[in-house]
């Protein structure tokens, strides 16, 4: 589940392994690109952190973000 916290979207994911962890990471980099908005996010083996919050409105949570965590909840 998405939390909105200190102006960043987030939420953990968690896979059964690195290589499934990576796989997902890829899926997104590929809608992100698409979508112009590009993640903050940080991996350990199975586990994917990922923030979003738009650059441009000035580091705050908007309409892009939520555009992207949707598209991001799709791919599960």
């Amino acid at each position: 589940m998405w939390k909105e916290e200190n102006n960043r979207l987030k939420r953990t994911f968690q896979f059964k392994n690195f290589n499934e962890a990576f796989g997902f990471m890829t899926r997104v980099a590929l809608i992100a690109e698409k979508m112009d908005h590009h993640p903050y996010w940080t991996n350990v083996y199975n586990t994917v952190i990922i923030e979003l919050s738009t650059h441009d409105a000035g580091d705050v949570v908007t309409d892009k973000d939520h555009k992207l965590a949707k598209a991001i909840d799709q791919l599960l």
